[in-house]
C-alpha cells in the first residue's frame, strides 16, 4: 500500500482491529487491578500500612520488566518468536490474577498474585506495542494507536468496570463475593478478548534465524540497539524524557486509589470517579492524535505534561490540607474511645466498637453502629459491655464534635478535588501513552521492533520503578503521604524541561521521520 493510499484508507483492517481489540481486553486489568478496585480491598486487608506494600509490590514487579525487556525484545525479533513470548506472559496475567481471587484471606499471597499478574500484563504489553509496526504503516500510527487506547478505555475499562462495581454496590463492597468477583472478571474478560489478537497478528518485520543466533549474538544486538539510540540525540533525548514523564504518569494509574484509601476518602466515590476518567478519556485519546497531527507529537506531549504536573500539585494539596484534620480525628478516636473500650471481653461488644471505630471512612457509623445493636438478641443486648460502648461512642461524638466536622468538611473537600483531578487525568493519560507509543515507532527500524521497544520499555518501566519508590520511601519518612505526591511533581517537571530544551533536535527527528 503506498503511503498516499494508506493515508486514504479509513477503515482498520482486520489485523488492526485484532490489534486494537488487545487494549479492550486488558484494560480491565488496568482499571480493576492496578487502579481502583483492588488497591482499596488490598489496603483495607493490609491496615494502615498498605498502601506502601502497594508501592513497593509495584515497583518489585516494574524492576523484574524492566531488567529483562531488552532480552526479551532481542530474543522475540526473530522469526516466530514474538508471538510466542507475547502468549506466554499473556496467560501468566490471566492464571496470577485467578490466583488473587483464591487467596483473598491472605493479604501476602495476594501481593505476591498481584506481583506476578503484574509482570504477566506489563509483558504481554511490551511485546503488543511492538506489535503496532507489524499490522499498520507508519502514516497510520497515530490513529492506530489512539484508537488502541479509546477501545480499551471504553470496553476494558467501562464495561466490566461498571458491571463490577455494580455488583460492589449490590452485595457490598465489603463483600468477600463481590471482592472476589470484581477480580474474577478481569482474568476471564482478558482471556476471551485477546483471543482476536492470537487468531489476526502475526510477525511480519523479522530477524532470520541463522546458525550464528547464539546468547552472545543476542546481547550483542542488544548493544548495538543501545549504541543507535544513544547516537541519534533526538531519540535519546525523547527517551529520557519519556523515562521520567511516563513515570508520573504510570504511578498516578497505580496509587490514585491507594493516595485516597489512607486519606478517608470513600472507596465508592472514588471509584466512580475513575470511571469518569475512562469515559472522558475515550475521546480524548482519539482528539489527542489529532492534536499531534496538526501542531506536532512533541508540542502535544508537551502540553500533556504540564497537565499533569497541575494534577500533582492538586493531588499534593488535597492530601496536605486533610492530613492535619485526620490525625486530630484519629488522635481523638483513640484517646476517647478505643482505648476507653479496650479491656473489652464480650465479642458482640467488641464488635460494636469496631464498627464505631470505622467512623472516619463511614459517615454513616451510627447507622452501622444502631444496625449492629438491632441484630443482638435482647439478652446480648442488656449486656453491661454493650451498654458501655453505646455509651463511649455517644460521648465521644458529644465531645469532639468540632474536630468531626473539620474532618468531614476537609474529607467532603477532598473529594470534590478527587473527581476535578480524575476529570483532568482523563483528558491525557491516553493521549499521552498513545502519541509517545506511536511517535517511537515511527522511528525505529521495523525489523528490530521488538529491540527498540524492548529499551523504549525500558525506560518505562525504571520510571514506573521509581515513582512508586518515591512515594512510598518519602511516605513512609515524613508519615504524610501528600509528600509522597510532591515527589512527582519533580519527575514531570524534569520531562518538560527535556522536551523543551531539545525542541531542535526532537523536532528535526520528527519531521525526519515525515519525509
Amino acid at each position: 500500500m503506498s503511503k498516499k493510499e494508506s493515508i486514504k484508507q479509513k477503515r482498520f483492517t482486520k489485523k488492526e482491529w485484532s490489534w486494537i481489540m488487545y487494549d479492550w481486553a486488558n484494560s480491565i486489568y488496568a482499571t480493576n487491578i492496578m487502579a481502583a478496585i483492588f488497591p482499596t480491598i488490598f489496603v483495607s486487608i493490609a491496615g494502615d500500612a498498605g498502601d506502601i506494600w502497594w508501592g513497593y509490590g509495584t515497583s518489585i514487579a516494574t524492576f523484574l520488566v524492566a531488567v529483562l525487556a531488552p532480552l526479551l525484545g532481542a530474543v522475540a525479533d526473530f522469526k516466530g518468536m514474538k508471538k510466542k513470548l507475547f502468549t506466554v506472559f499473556m496467560l501468566m496475567g490471566v492464571v496470577a490474577t485467578f490466583f488473587i481471587a483464591l487467596v483473598m484471606h491472605s493479604w501476602q499471597l495476594m501481593l505476591v498474585g498481584y506481583i506476578f499478574s503484574r509482570i504477566g500484563f506489563s509483558g504481554s504489553c511490551l511485546f503488543y506495542d511492538s506489535f503496532l509496526t507489524d499490522v499498520t504503516t507508519d502514516e497510520r500510527m497515530d490513529k492506530v494507536s489512539s484508537w488502541g487506547y479509546a477501545m480499551g478505555y471504553i470496553g476494558g475499562s467501562t464495561i466490566p468496570f461498571v458491571i463490577s462495581i455494580a455488583v460492589l454496590l449490590i452485595l457490598g463492597y465489603s463483600n468477600p463475593i463481590a471482592q472476589i468477583f470484581s477480580i474474577l472478571i478481569v482474568s476471564v474478560w482478558w482471556l476471551v478478548f485477546s483471543l482476536p489478537f492470537l487468531k489476526n497478528v502475526e510477525q511480519t518485520h523479522y530477524i532470520e534465524r541463522t546458525a550464528d543466533n547464539s546468547v552472545s549474538q543476542i546481547f550483542r544486538n542488544i548493544g548495538h540497539t543501545a549504541k543507535d539510540i544513544f547516537k541519534q540525540k533526538g531519540l535519546f533525548l525523547f527517551v529520557l524524557a519519556y523515562f521520567f514523564y511516563i513515570d508520573g504518569v504510570g504511578t498516578i494509574i497505580s496509587i490514585s486509589t491507594a493516595y485516597g484509601t489512607v486519606l478517608g476518602l470513600g472507596s465508592v466515590g472514588m471509584i466512580l470517579a475513575l470511571l469518569v476518567t475512562q469515559i472522558v478519556a475515550m475521546p480524548c485519546s482519539i482528539l489527542f492524535a489529532n492534536l499531534a497531527a496538526k501542531i506536532t507529537a512533541r508540542k502535544a506531549l508537551v502540553g500533556a505534561i504540564i497537565v499533569y504536573t497541575f494534577i500533582c500539585c492538586v493531588g499534593f494539596y488535597m492530601g496536605f490540607s486533610l492530613e492535619p484534620h485526620q490525625e486530630a480525628y484519629e488522635t481523638a478516636l483513640k484517646a476517647d474511645y478505643t482505648e476507653q473500650l479496650a479491656d473489652l471481653t464480650d465479642e458482640n461488644a467488641i464488635a460494636l466498637r469496631d464498627a464505631g471505630a470505622k467512623y472516619f471512612t463511614d459517615k454513616d457509623a451510627q447507622e452501622k453502629l444502631n444496625a449492629e445493636f438491632i441484630k443482638l438478641t435482647k439478652e446480648q443486648q442488656e449486656n453491661p459491655e454493650v451498654d458501655r460502648v453505646l455509651l463511649t461512642f455517644t460521648q465521644f461524638l458529644g465531645n469532639n464534635a468540632g474536630t468531626i466536622q473539620k474532618f468531614q468538611s476537609a474529607v467532603s473537600f477532598s473529594t470534590i478535588l478527587f473527581w476535578a483531578m480524575a476529570t483532568l487525568v482523563g483528558t491525557v493519560q491516553g493521549g499521552i501513552q498513545a502519541v509517545s507509543r506511536s511517535y517511537f515507532g515511527k522511528l525505529i527500524p521495523k525489523e528490530r521492533s521488538n529491540e527498540f521497544f524492548g529499551f523504549f520499555d525500558i525506560f518505562g518501566k525504571f520510571a514506573s520503578v521509581l515513582g512508586p519508590v518515591l512515594y512510598s520511601t518519602i511516605g513512609a519518612w515524613t508519615g504524610r503521604s501528600s509528600f509522597g505526591v510532591l515527589a512527582l511533581i519533580a519527575l514531570f517537571l524534569v520531562g518538560l524541561v527535556i522536551m523543551t530544551a531539545g525542541k531542535k533536535e526532537l523536532d528535526a527527528l520528527e519531521s525526519g521521520s515525515k519525509a
